[in-house]
């Protein structure tokens, strides 16, 4: 039986990938610095060989996205222990030299081994479990995005692909833009929330109000400014164009975000 290494175990898209693959019978061992089936610390080397011991297929993900080369050292780390198979989880904007995934991306597709990487549109789940969840609970999400629009996508489908692409050969050097069927407003995905029992306004904010609202809750200057591009650019009318990778995947259509919020245990939180 083949042994499977998730990384970020206890997250978004690792947790929901490690459960398909143990509802299917494979052996799985999820890694975290903490919560997990064993401790990995990308920083400290020396947590690395245990979890990639026996292992033949990792998923790829760096939990927090910085300036740095760990993430690659441990692909290439995996590669030398024997893994044969890698699925990455990384970001359309890694080609650019300057993003923080561009090292792991060109390590992964210039190794020898069976690799897919995955460039995720912004998760739906953001507004349930991740970083817009609290915003939600209190019924205003105030964001600098704007009128723009973006096709969400459900982490279960992101899951659903990595699951697949590490099981078979069938996705082997391919690269998948995954997004929602749909590009969307904050103002449709709030209202799409609200008629699924969690009111919630979108309130959009300036660039400036944004980053000094980011600043007062404890975020640094220099994260602030870098989530307040990402964001405005969704207002610039750069959210993304809906593509059909998740269906040329799986055969299946990607889910809706009003799917996703009127589906309660997807949403739960």
């Amino acid at each position: 039986m083949n042994k499977f290494l998730v990384l970020g175990g206890t997250g978004t898209t690792g947790r929901r990938i490690a459960d398909r693959l143990r509802s299917t019978g494979h052996e799985v061992r999820t890694a975290s610095r903490t919560g997990s089936d064993v401790r990995l610390d990308l920083d400290d080397p020396s947590t690395w060989t245990p979890a990639l011991d026996g292992v033949a297929a990792a998923y790829l993900m760096e939990p927090t996205v910085r300036p740095g080369d760990r993430l690659a050292r441990f692909a290439e780390a995996a590669l030398a222990s024997g893994v044969r198979r890698l699925v990455l989880l990384s970001a359309s904007l890694a080609s650019d030299p300057s993003h923080p995934l561009h090292a792991v991306q060109q390590a992964v597709r210039g190794s020898d081994a069976e690799w897919t990487i995955l460039h995720p549109n912004w998760f739906a789940q953001n507004f349930t479990e991740g970083p817009w969840k609290n915003a939600v609970r209190t019924g205003t999400l105030a964001l600098p995005a704007g009128d723009g629009r973006t096709p969400f996508i459900d982490a279960n489908d992101i899951a659903d692909v990595a699951t697949a692409a590490l099981t078979t050969a069938d996705h082997n050097g391919r690269t998948y833009e995954l997004t929602g069927p749909e590009a969307i407003t904050f103002t449709e995905a709030a209202n799409h929330l609200t008629e699924a029992g969690r009111p919630v306004e979108y309130v959009a904010l300036s660039p400036a109000e944004y980053i000094e609202q980011q600043v007062a809750q404890g975020v640094p200057r220099a994260g602030a400014e870098l989530l307040t591009r990402i964001l405005a650019s969704i207002a610039d009318g750069h959210g993304g164009e809906p593509t059909t990778d998740v269906e040329q995947a799986l055969g299946r259509a990607a889910r809706t975000f009003k799917a996703f919020a009127h589906d309660r245990e997807k949403t739960s939180s």
